[in-house]
Order: structure tokens, then C-alpha cells, then sequence
């Protein structure tokens, strides 16, 4: 078939024009890359065991749309939990990771000309869901401490349908406060907006204060869609499983996307979550407790650095360093690159990145003091 007949659709092609995600070239060996998004640690056991033995039990047939029912009401009951509410009967749906929570959730939501406000910086994947679904992003800028700017987000979400935010936050780092949350779910209920709210760090805090999930706050209940993920906390990204949480009506519509588009999650992969779930609380501690040494090693490095100013990661496995250079940050990444460091620019979570940096903590001591020495060298040089 020829290419001339061929033209990719409007959606498509909205992405293209809008996307601020950037595809990096594979690390050679003797690149150090602090870039990584993911775990570096192998999935515990007894977790690869669970799906071993449920495909040896048969689990190789198709699961129920909505998700295996045993994990189903397993979730159900953990959100119960956190939340104080009971949460029922098509209040859950099982997705293909974190990612297809968060498409089914925004298609489902979004229609043309929508108004949808994003922070900035925050994880790139949203705004191109929204501009798939011919949404109109609105980027709200956070403070210099990369904590929301509250008098503004009021502002923005006035004539929104819609917020999108992620807490822990991916690239900053920023765990937002029982006061910031609770002043959020003051600010949607008096601008009539609904919301989803990304958790998929939220094993992965680090301050004195305990974590504050929308899950705990009554004034998010019935217009909020929880997204969740098994791969940070059980280190399970190539599994691909995660689930959203909410009111039936919402959770009914993300699954009429899911099930156009993705069908049922894998049946045995979903026996070998609710084993994470229900008896894996040990394996997301040790995880845990190594992730804040590599934090506290990371922040260290980077605190000797004199081009650098970091505000401190609170929660998720990343720093975002701003830098003084007047470099943009993607031409700032190329020439790290050519140093043999790999890390994310801060552009490409939205405009008010730029002038920063991404480096990842899942990686080990090792990567971590030799990412940063030949950070500090490269900037040294470029200073």
C-alpha cells in the first residue's frame, strides 16, 4: 500500500503537534543514566511465584471486564479502608497499568474544547491524553518551591471541567500537604470540577508528616477518580497492571474506553497482584528503606553542586534540579549525554520545567555517585 493514501487521524496528529514527551537514544554501556522512570529492583518472588502457579492452575482464559473478582473486592476493600467509605460493586476497575488508567479515565471524560488544568511541571502523559481527546490544556505554574500555587489554581480551575495532578509528584518530587489537599477539595467543590488524582508514588514518601490521599478526604468523594499502579511499589512495570477507583458512573465510563480498547487484563498477571496486594507489605518496606539512602546520597551529590539548586524531594524516587546555565534543557540533556550522564529535561513536563533536570534515585549507589560526579565535571565545563 502506498504511503500517499495514508494519512494518520486528527487525534493522532494533535499529540504530535502538542507533545512535550521526548524519546532518548538507548544508553550505551558506558553511560551512567539517572533518566529512568522505573524500579531498578527485580519483582519479589513470591510475587513471580503467585503467577506461576495461577497459570499452572488454568488462569489462561479471559477475566471479567472489571477485573478478576477476587482482586476486585480485595481493592475495593483496601480503598474502604483508607477512605472510611465503603466502596462497592462496579466501584473498581483493573487496568493495563497506571497508563491505561489514566487513557480510559481522561477519553472518558474529556470532550472537545473541554477546559482541563494540569500543574506545571508535571508528568507529560496527561497533557497528551487531553489533547487526544481534543481537550485544551491549561498549565498552572507552581510556586518556585514546586508545591501548587493555590490563588492561582483557584483561578484556573474556574470553567473547568477538569484537574489532573499526581501526588507524589513525578518529576518534582513534591508531596503536597493535608492543607493543600484539603484546600483542593475545597476549590473543586466551588467550581463544580471533577478530578483525577495519580498516586502511583504514594509508597514513596519521605517527610515527618504521613501522607494525605484524596482517598481521606470526604470532599473528593463522587467526582474523583483514583488511578493506582502495582509497578512502583512492588517494582511490577512489565506486569502492566494498576486500577482506578471511583463513583459507578465514572468508573462504568473508563471501562467502556478500557474495554474498547485494551479488554480484559491479564488473568494470571491479576492473581499475582492481589498476592502484592494482600501479603507483600514486607517487600514494599525493603524497597522503601533502600530508596531513601539512594534519595539522601542523590541530594547530597547534587547539594555540592554549585550550578545546581534543589528544592528537597519529598516523596517518588526523583530530584529536579534547576540549573543556572542558559542552556534550554533538551540541548542541556544532548551535552550531558555526550558526557556519558542520561537524564530527563525538565521541558519536558511543561514549560515551567525548563531550566531543570530529572534524575532518578532507582538506580544503584554506585550509578548514583558516578551519575552525579560526572554531572558536576560536565556543568563544571560548561560553566
Amino acid at each position: 500500500m502506498s504511503a500517499k493514501l495514508f494519512k494518520a487521524s486528527e487525534a493522532v496528529l494533535r499529540v504530535e503537534r502538542t507533545s512535550l514527551r521526548v524519546q532518548q537514544p538507548a544508553s550505551s554501556s558506558d553511560m551512567v543514566s539517572l533518566a529512568m522512570g522505573e524500579p531498578d529492583f527485580d519483582t519479589p518472588p513470591r510475587i513471580v511465584q503467585a503467577a506461576v502457579e495461577a497459570l499452572q492452575q488454568g488462569y489462561t482464559h479471559y477475566a471479567p471486564l472489571l477485573g478478576d473478582k477476587t482482586l476486585c473486592q480485595a481493592l475495593a476493600d483496601d480503598v474502604s479502608a483508607r477512605s472510611g467509605m465503603s466502596v462497592k460493586n462496579g466501584e473498581v476497575l483493573v487496568t493495563h497499568g497506571g497508563t491505561s488508567g489514566l487513557a480510559a479515565a481522561i477519553l472518558s471524560i474529556v470532550n472537545p474544547g473541554d477546559r482541563v488544568v494540569i500543574p506545571d511541571p508535571t508528568y507529560s502523559l496527561y497533557a497528551d491524553l487531553v489533547n487526544m481527546a481534543g481537550g485544551i490544556c491549561i498549565p498552572m505554574p507552581c510556586r518556585s518551591d514546586l508545591h501548587w500555587d493555590l490563588d492561582r489554581l483557584d483561578k484556573a480551575l474556574e470553567g473547568a471541567k477538569l484537574f489532573v495532578f499526581c501526588n507524589p509528584g513525578n518529576p518534582t518530587g513534591i508531596v503536597h500537604s493535608r492543607e493543600e489537599i484539603e484546600t483542593l477539595g475545597k476549590l473543586v467543590n466551588k467550581h463544580n470540577n471533577l478530578v483525577i488524582a495519580d498516586e502511583a508514588y504514594s509508597d514513596l514518601v519521605f517527610t515527618d508528616r504521613p501522607f494525605t490521599s484524596v482517598l481521606q478526604v470526604p470532599a473528593f468523594a463522587g467526582r474523583t477518580l483514583y488511578c493506582q499502579t502495582f509497578s512502583k511499589s512492588y517494582a511490577m512495570t512489565g506486569w502492566r497492571v494498576g486500577y482506578l477507583a471511583g463513583p459507578a458512573e465514572m468508573i462504568a465510563a473508563a471501562a467502556r474506553v478500557h474495554n474498547s480498547v485494551n479488554g480484559s487484563v491479564n488473568s494470571a498477571v491479576q492473581r499475582a497482584a492481589l498476592v502484592a496486594l494482600t501479603q507483600c507489605k514486607n517487600d514494599v518496606k525493603r524497597m522503601y528503606d533502600v530508596y531513601r539512602e539512594r534519595r539522601q546520597l542523590m541530594m547530597e551529590g547534587l547539594y555540592a553542586i554549585p550550578e545546581l539548586s534543589l528544592n528537597e524531594p519529598e516523596g517518588a524516587f526523583y530530584c529536579f534540579p534547576s540549573y543556572s546555565l542558559p542552556i534550554p534543557a533538551i540541548e542541556m540533556v544532548a551535552l550531558l549525554r555526550e558526557q556519558g550522564i542520561a537524564v530527563r529535561p525538565g521541558s519536558e513536563f511543561g514549560a515551567a520545567g525548563e531550566r531543570h533536570l530529572r534524575l532518578s534515585y532507582a538506580a544503584s549507589n554506585e550509578a548514583i555517585v558516578e551519575g552525579v560526579r560526572r554531572l558536576k565535571r560536565a556543568l563544571a565545563g560548561l560553566n
